[in-house]
Order: structure tokens, then C-alpha cells, then sequence
């Protein structure tokens, strides 16, 4: 079992930044793909981004393409999200995820196995 404890939200103005973190426990996820995902009040979760078990592939949704970087640390165990110039349309609970099957990264939620409780990040106009 992989434990997800995702920290960093809050609340910020328009254009303003925030970076979330989450750390995993339990299970080492050094070849796991790892995702953030978003769901706002009346929506689906939807994918923000994903990378690779090596860091070095990353994915993201069209919304967020040059504000927001997803990176990794497989020696702490860890995955980021730095998000950048916010608007107030990212406003969700944003989630962090981990498949132990694609290893290559993926936007499908369907293909993630643990997810973590979520943190909720507001940004006002």
C-alpha cells in the first residue's frame, strides 16, 4: 500500500503561485508514474499533470501548459506541482496520484491506483 498526503494549498490572488507537495509513504515510488488531478465544486476530476517514474517526461492539460511544472524526487519519495501565474478557474481540490502500471506517465485517471485525500486551492479575482 502507497499512503499520498498532499500540503502546500491555500489561498492566493490572481496571478500568484503555489506549490504543492506530496509526499508518499508505505512503498518506495521510484517506478511508479505519478499524477495531479483537480476537481472543482459540480465538476469531474480532471488531469492538471503527470511525469514519468524518471522525472524526465511530463504531461499536462491544455489549461495549465506554461504556468504549472510537475517534478519529482524519488530519493525523498516525493512530487511537486509549481503553479504560476493562478487564475481564479484553477480554483479546485487538487489531488495527487500514483500508478504502479504506467510507469510512463499517464492522464487517465483510470489507471491510478492510490490517491491521496486532496488540498484545496482558492484563488480570488
Amino acid at each position: 500500500q502507497v499512503q499520498l498526503v498532499e500540503s502546500g494549498g491555500g489561498s492566493v490572488q490572481a496571478g500568484g503561485s503555489l506549490g504543492l507537495s506530496c509526499a508518499a509513504s508505505g512503498r518506495t515510488i521510484t517506478t511508479y508514474a505519478m499524477g495531479w488531478f483537480r476537481q472543482a465544486p459540480g465538476k469531474e476530476r480532471d488531469s492538471v499533470a503527470a511525469i514519468d517514474w524518471s522525472g524526465h517526461i511530463a504531461y499536462y492539460a491544455d489549461s495549465v501548459k506554461g504556468r504549472f511544472t510537475i517534478s519529482r524526487d524519488n530519493a525523498k519519495n516525493t512530487v511537486y506541482l509549481q503553479m504560476s501565474s493562478l487564475k481564479p478557474e484553477d480554483t479546485a481540490i487538487y489531488y495527487c496520484a500514483a500508478s504502479p502500471t504506467s510507469y510512463r506517465g499517464t492522464q487517465d485517471p483510470n489507471q491510478y491506483k492510490y490517491w491521496g485525500q486532496g488540498t484545496q486551492v482558492t484563488v480570488s479575482s
